[in-house]
């Protein structure tokens, strides 16, 4: 039997209704998994759990949200060898696991996990700090880490809403900055960073039409909305053609991106759906190295070149 440990949040929102484990072992057993749940007990820990781990383990599933994943691939970015990791979706919004292919019904999505076809996916850095899919910064962002997690728990998505709803007075930042971009400088005005390797962030899907997983490239747009009206007609154009063809976002596909902010931020980044605090005003980002990961393979040949 092969060996599976499998790395849950016990927090996340679909854990308490995961129903019989023994349902959840069998399948597992069927496709000649042995399995192990280890269960997360404050933030951080699955890095840790991760790094602990034996060399001779065959697969990490991680069964979370994606701040989950996250940890689960920072601890095996700090492993001398790399284990074969894999997403199960438990979480509120579940960006990762919704490009990916996966549906809402766990076991299905295990079946088409372990099912599925080992691929070697992109990590991103903000600094030294890895990112499975997105770092973004600017007003409202912060629901994603500040929202409440009884509040999320208790009302899934609508979490985000009712959270967002209280900021609704606030005035939208814009922040001056400079960057670079493969070494060319510009600058300008801008109240939205968004730095991603991923079709889908926030709950919207195809904000990219080519966004591959294993280019060495991540995509970079800055949006630049004087008001929640425009805020608003950027959200509705976005969901019915292409981020790069919406008026007000500058676009960039490149794996070298500095950006300097002449302005503090009001907030800070947020990483994977979770809070990135920094003392700078200086952010370097790139593509540095691959994990091997076992995805479905529903959306395979769209999101990979090899």
């Amino acid at each position: 039997m092969k060996k599976c440990i499998i790395i849950m949040n016990p927090e996340s929102g679909k854990v308490k209704s995961l129903g019989s484990k023994k349902e959840f072992y069998d399948i597992l057993r069927k496709h000649g998994y042995d399995a192990e749940i280890r269960y997360t007990k404050a933030k951080k820990d699955a890095i840790r759990i991760v790094g602990e781990l034996e060399d001779d383990v065959d697969l990490v599933i991680s069964a979370g949200g994606d701040g989950t994943l996250n940890e689960v691939v920072t601890g095996n970015l700090k492993r001398e060898n790399k284990l074969t990791l894999a997403n199960l979706p438990m979480g509120t919004t579940n960006d990762v696991a919704n490009m990916y292919g996966y549906t809402k019904n766990y076991q299905k999505d295990l079946e088409l996990l372990l099912n599925g076809v080992r691929k070697k996916v992109d990590v991103c850095y903000i600094d030294n700090t890895p990112f499975v899919y997105v770092a973004c910064l600017g007003d409202y962002i912060d629901m994603a880490y500040n929202t409440p997690r009884d509040l999320k728990k208790k009302y899934g998505k609508i979490a985000y809403i009712l959270y967002g709803l209280r900021q609704l007075r606030n005035h939208i930042h814009r922040y001056r900055v400079k960057y670079k971009v493969d070494g060319v400088e510009h600058e300008g005005q801008y109240s939205f960073f968004f730095i991603t390797n991923s079709s889908r962030v926030a709950g919207v899907d195809d904000i990219y039409y080519d966004v591959k997983m294993d280019d060495k490239m991540f995509e970079v747009a800055l949006a630049n909305p004087k008001t929640k009206a425009d805020i608003l007609r950027m959200l509705v154009q976005v969901t019915m053609k292409d981020v790069k063809e919406v008026p007000g976002i500058t676009y960039y596909q490149t794996n070298d991106f500095e950006i300097e902010f002449l302005d503090r931020p009001k907030t800070s980044w947020c990483i994977d759906g979770e809070e990135y605090t920094s003392p700078n005003l200086t952010f370097n980002f790139k593509v540095d190295q691959k994990i091997k990961m076992l995805i479905p393979k529903i959306n395979a040949k769209k999101l990979f070149e090899e």
